[in-house]
């Protein structure tokens, strides 16, 4: 089991490098809107060793390589090998192209990963093309699902979710539980690069879909994270399961992870922010040590304040277990880090003024 003590003053609980932004695929809702371009500004391999040396060195257990394609870094198994004898549990998010071979898949298996992810967002090919904008993106995604079954690489699916597909979750449900995943990884969209075109859930409609992962998660095997959803802990906490007792926890950490706080993020060429969803560049890996910005910056340090909290989220006696919602959510929406996240339905004032 994973590290569940860290103290996210000192360290986060995962870091994600965005290895390049370079990527065959152009989804609708990319926070990069990424081109198929390598950028000759994108750190080096021993940059990469220096940056993954500081992530173990600060206490976080876990990295993510991602993209864009990770698959187009052909140091992809070095940085691996590298992350996994630094003591780290290493994963990586390969894009659904023609790179995505059973060999590639083998060499990054050998080379050490704990994980790989692949992006599910509809249920059926038409829906899932419509969105990567790539026709045969969905037959590659289910053909990298069966080779990692069979190569038995951990596979974790990740879907976001908007008023576009919020329809589509019994069927997308039923796709991921019938690959075997071990993890489902559910985003609420943040509407940042691509993803500012796409509406977004609703605070209604968002405990409508906790709802669904609530009742789902009491009935498979495989543990349901929601990224930018912190608010998902209070509807937990609101509807408690006997079910759940004795089941696999359905929360990797014990506290809400946010950007900033339990959460750190390194662009393609080193700049350091407190979350993809949330590029506010705070310094680059090539000038200072990302142990130093997520302990210290001005920015993180305020990320991790929650008595900056306004509007609802200031008030919510729900806070201690959401930690205050998305901050990545209320910056994109309002222009303001501290704004009440636009989509919690919970208003503390009504529990207040029927008490």
């Amino acid at each position: 089991m994973m590290r569940r003590d860290i103290d996210f003053n000192q360290a986060p609980l995962l870091l994600i490098w965005e290895v390049t932004r370079s990527c065959e695929l152009a989804c609708r809702h990319c926070r990069a809107s990424a081109e198929n371009r390598r950028d000759p500004r994108e750190l080096s391999t021993e940059q990469g060793y220096r940056l993954i040396d500081d992530v173990a060195r600060m206490g976080t257990p876990l990295i993510i390589f991602t993209g864009g394609d990770p698959l187009q870094r052909d140091d992809l198994e070095d940085l691996i090998r590298y992350a996994v004898s630094a003591g780290l549990r290493v994963g990586t998010i390969p894009a659904t192209t023609d790179r995505l071979t059973r060999d590639r898949l083998l060499s990054i298996k050998e080379a050490g990963v704990h994980q790989i992810a692949l992006s599910i967002d509809g249920p059926t090919a038409e829906e899932h093309d419509d969105f990567r904008r790539v026709p045969g993106s969905f037959a590659k995604a289910m053909q990298g699902a069966a080779w990692a079954k069979e190569l038995a690489i951990p596979l974790q699916a990740n879907t976001v979710f908007g008023q576009w597909n919020l329809h589509r979750f019994d069927a997308l449900a039923e796709l991921v539980t019938s690959l075997g995943i071990v993890f489902w990884e559910v985003f609420l969209l943040v509407p940042t690069g691509r993803g500012t075109e796409l509406k977004g859930c609703t605070a209604e409609q968002a405990e409508e879909l906790f709802g669904k992962i609530h009742e789902l998660s009491q009935r498979v095997n495989f543990i349901i994270k929601i990224t930018e959803g912190q608010q998902y802990r209070r509807y937990i906490a609101q509807h408690p399961s006997p079910q759940m007792a004795g089941r696999r926890p359905e929360f990797v950490s014990v506290k809400a992870v946010h950007a900033g706080n339990g959460f750190c993020f390194v662009d393609h060429i080193g700049n350091i922010c407190p979350s993809g969803f949330l590029p506010i560049e705070c310094g680059n890996v090539r000038d200072v040590s990302v142990i130093d910005v997520y302990r210290d910056h001005p920015v993180f340090k305020q990320l991790k304040d929650n008595a900056r909290l306004k509007g609802r989220c200031a008030a919510c006696d729900y806070q201690g277990v959401c930690g205050g919602g998305s901050r990545a959510r209320a910056y994109a929406v309002t222009g303001d880090l501290f704004a009440e996240d636009p989509a919690c339905a919970y208003n503390p004032e009504l529990v207040t003024t029927k008490g």
